[in-house]
This record gives C-alpha cells, structure tokens and sequence, in this order.
C-alpha cells in the first residue's frame, strides 16, 4: 500500500482536524475521541492511512491525550525538534503523510521502553481489529491483541 498526503482527505477534514494535522495545534486534554477507547485494533493517520499505533501499545498515562509507548512501524513516523511555546521538545509527524501528531516524552512506562507518545486523536483514525484485514493493514495483525 502507498501512503501520500491525500488532498481529498484533506478537504474531509473537520477544523479541528485541520487545525492539529495541518497547522500544528492541539486538541484540548481530555476532549479526543480516541482517548478512552479500549478496543483492538491499529490507529493511522487521518490524512494519509499510514499505520501508526496498535492498541497493544496503547496505555493510560493521565496526561489527557491518547499515549502510546512505541509506533507500530517507525519507518512512518518522524520525531522533530520542536522549540515553540519556550519549550524544548521532540514534536512527532508522520512520514508520507506529515500530518502533525503530537510529541513524545521519555516518561512512558519503564518496561516498555521509557516513551511516551502523546498524540493527538484528531491526527488518527481507528482501524478495529475485525477490519483490518478488509482495510489492507493485515500485515499489522500480528501487532494487536486479541481481546474478545
């Protein structure tokens, strides 16, 4: 599968959405779709499908945003030096997409690698473990748990 900045995806875009993937914003805590959902499956980006995070990675670190402690393939995912706001931290894009996800932090849970991906809802679309197959993303299966 290819994975490119899609134009038609783009004009499908909520403001909000538009506002976090295209110009760097970000949601408001605790206000993302994705933030309570348990369910099994792989998040991709909103503009371009890229995979991004599976649910096997997803954890509850109370920042109010969704976190993730690894990306399921780190080939789409770029981590950039980001100085706005008097901040210095590591601002995370996608690759093909480069849609603006969110940042990550190296306070994630200790057993899984000491990161802390927190990333926007409004950057993602859940893809549920009973579809991937369907969506193309089969090859990430092996990635998520079976819950159920």
């Amino acid at each position: 599968m290819t994975y490119t900045k899609d134009p038609a995806a783009i004009a499908r875009l909520t403001p909000e959405q538009f506002s976090v993937t295209q110009q760097s914003a970000t949601e408001r805590p605790g206000t993302g779709e994705y933030l309570h959902n348990k369910e099994a499956g792989i998040y991709v980006d909103i503009v371009s499908g890229e995979p991004l995070f599976a649910s096997s990675d997803k954890f509850e670190s109370g920042c109010g945003w969704p976190s993730f402690s690894k990306p399921i393939d780190h080939s789409n995912v770029n981590e950039l030096r980001d100085t706005t706001h008097g901040m210095i931290r590591t601002e995370v894009r996608s690759t093909h997409g480069d849609s603006h996800l969110g940042h990550v932090f190296p306070d994630g849970p200790r057993d899984r690698g000491g990161l802390r991906y927190c990333i926007n809802s409004a950057s993602l679309r859940f893809v549920p473990r009973k579809d991937m197959e369907a969506e193309g993303y089969g090859a990430y299966l092996g990635q998520v748990e079976d819950i159920g």
